[in-house]
C-alpha cells in the first residue's frame, strides 16, 4: 500500500476562527519565548467545539458517551462525499435530494456533505448554509451510518429552528444512535479520487462533548 495524496479538510485556529453564535472565541497568548525563557510556549484559551471538530454524543445526550468514550472507528473510515453544492441559504438536504449519491453506503462509512458553503467562511453568510433533515439523517442512520461531516458551521440550521417541538433534531438523532459529527470542514472540492480514507481523530480532551480535529483525506495506490 503507497501513501498517493493528503488532503487538509481542516481550519486554523487563531483569534480570527468564526465560531458558532455564543461560543468562546479562541485566544492566544505567548506563555513563553526563547528570547526570555529559552524556549517558546503558547497558551491557548478555545471552546471545544472550535474550528474543525467532532461533537461526541454527550454534546446533546447527557446519557451517552463523552468525547474520550467513543470508539475510535467512529474517526476513521471510508468517505463517501455528497456534492450538494449550487443550492440557495438555508436549503434542505433531503433524502431525495442524495439519495442517489449514499445507495452504495455501509456502516463505517462517513457520508461528507460538500455544500460549498466554506467558500462564505468568516461571513455572515456563512451561517445561512444549507442543513440535513432529520428524515434524511434517519435513513443514512438506516444504513448504518454513524458518522457525518459539513463544510458548514452546523449540520442541522442555523440558527436552530425547532421542529416538531425539538431543537437540533438531526443532532438528536446522532446522538441517540452513539454516532459523531464533523463540522467546519473545508476543501472537499479537492478530493477528487474514489474511496477516501477519511480521518478525524480528535484531541483526547477529558470528558468533553468535543474536541478539535485535523481532519484528512487520503488517498492509497
Amino acid at each position: 500500500m503507497k501513501l498517493q495524496k493528503i488532503v487538509d479538510l481542516s481550519r486554523v485556529i487563531n483569534s480570527d476562527t468564526q465560531v458558532y453564535p455564543g461560543d468562546p472565541q479562541p485566544r492566544f497568548t505567548q506563555y513563553t519565548t526563547i528570547e526570555n525563557d529559552g524556549f517558546n510556549i503558547l497558551n491557548i484559551e478555545m471552546g471545544s467545539q472550535s474550528g474543525t471538530h467532532v461533537d461526541a454524543p454527550f454534546h446533546f445526550d447527557a446519557d451517552t458517551e463523552r468525547i474520550t468514550e467513543v470508539s475510535l472507528d467512529h474517526f476513521v473510515g471510508r468517505g463517501i462525499v455528497v456534492d450538494v453544492r449550487g443550492l440557495p441559504a438555508r436549503s434542505e438536504l433531503t433524502w431525495e435530494l442524495i439519495a442517489s449519491q449514499v445507495t452504495h453506503g455501509e456502516s463505517g462509512d462517513i457520508v461528507l456533505l460538500h455544500t460549498g458553503w466554506s467558500q462564505y467562511y468568516g461571513t455572515d453568510e456563512y451561517f445561512n448554509h444549507p442543513y440535513l433533515t432529520a428524515d434524511a439523517c434517519e435513513k443514512l442512520i438506516a444504513q448504518g451510518i454513524h458518522t457525518f461531516g459539513i463544510d458548514a458551521i452546523n449540520l442541522d440550521e442555523t440558527p436552530d429552528e425547532t421542529h416538531d417541538g425539538v431543537g437540533f433534531p438531526v443532532h438528536h438523532l446522532i446522538a441517540k444512535v452513539g454516532g459523531v459529527i464533523s463540522e467546519n470542514l473545508c476543501n472537499l472540492h479537492d478530493i477528487d479520487f474514489a474511496d477516501p480514507l477519511i480521518s478525524i481523530l480528535p484531541i483526547k480532551l477529558d470528558g468533553a462533548d468535543g474536541a478539535p480535529v485535523r481532519a484528512v483525506a487520503i488517498q492509497f495506490e
